[in-house]
């Protein structure tokens, strides 16, 4: 650390854990608790599918987080792209409510969500761009063999029939959505330990750390503020899930000031303030914004 911060800033996570009837009946009239159906909480994907997913969406951030930040402060910083992750498998078509996929890809028979598509046809892809190039040239039916690695699995051999994207006929597609992997090439080396914990939603808190510890100066004025929402590439902040339970945990932690991202929306950001009745919550919509808002609680400016 450049600058060794005198503050504190908290990123804030939540747990979705099994309940039980006498939890229910003691939580069901709580404005932090939400309940949640088992495919609330993991959709169409298992467990582990899901934990994978958390992981990854964790890395982006740190990995997203590093580039704007040091961007912001005039160090240089590079985005590479990474490894090619399937985040979710493409519906060909869904019901007329859209609610329910009646027709998937194909490749959702032989592939899915957490894996890693190591090679084709004996060709390594060590990107995204890698694979579009090994893939040029095929037609939608055509059946390609592919190295893979599977969580809880390991490595290996499966054939994937190609199809035609749903929104582009003449293109032909795996059938999957990849999770953004990409990289930051750093002039220093930099490490962010979360432990086991996954989730998008900590990449402004991390943005603010950083900035915070390159710089001279204190964000926060020496004080503790808690900050969630997602951080995208160009400093815009994100949505995140559980902001009324994440408002309930910042204050029982006794702090007292809470960024969040504007594009909560007003409902559920009027029901965080509902769940942490005397909790300052401050809506921000950008890195600026964000920065701005603690200049207003007694933090010092950018130099």
């Amino acid at each position: 650390t450049q600058y060794p911060p005198d503050g504190d800033i908290y990123f804030v996570t939540v747990s979705e854990p099994k309940q039980s009837m006498l939890g229910w009946l003691l939580g069901r009239d709580e404005p932090a608790v939400q309940w949640l159906t088992r495919e609330d909480k993991y959709g169409f994907r298992t467990p582990e599918q899901n934990r994978t997913a958390s992981l990854q969406q964790m890395n982006t951030s740190e990995q997203v987080a590093q580039y704007v930040a040091l961007s912001r402060v005039g160090l240089d910083a590079q985005l590479v792209p990474g490894k090619v992750l399937i985040q979710d498998m493409v519906c060909l078509v869904a019901n007329a409510a859209g609610t329910e996929c009646t027709d998937w890809a194909p490749s959702d028979e032989v592939l899915d969500p957490g894996d890693t598509i190591v090679s084709v046809e004996g060709t390594p892809v060590a990107n995204v761009d890698e694979l579009g190039t090994v893939l040029s040239g095929l037609v939608a039916g055509d059946v390609v063999q592919m190295h893979i690695d599977r969580p809880g699995r390991g490595e290996l051999d499966v054939e994937v029939t190609l199809t035609s994207s749903p929104d582009d006929p003449t293109r032909t597609i795996v059938g999957f959505y990849p999770f953004d992997t990409s990289q930051v090439k750093l002039p220093f080396d930099l490490r962010i330990d979360t432990g086991a914990i996954g989730g998008p939603s900590a990449g402004l808190a991390f943005t603010l750390t950083l900035i915070d510890e390159l710089t001279p100066g204190e964000l926060t004025g020496g004080e503790s503020v808690a900050v969630t929402g997602t951080i995208g590439l160009d400093g815009s902040v994100g949505p995140i899930g559980g902001l009324p339970q994440k408002a309930s945990a910042v204050q029982q932690a006794g702090v007292d000031v809470f960024v969040v991202p504007t594009a909560q929306g007003e409902a559920n950001i009027e029901a965080a303030r509902e769940a942490a009745p005397g909790l300052e919550i401050v809506p921000v919509a950008t890195l600026d914004e964000a920065l701005a808002a603690l200049e207003r609680v007694g933090g010092d400016p950018l130099p």
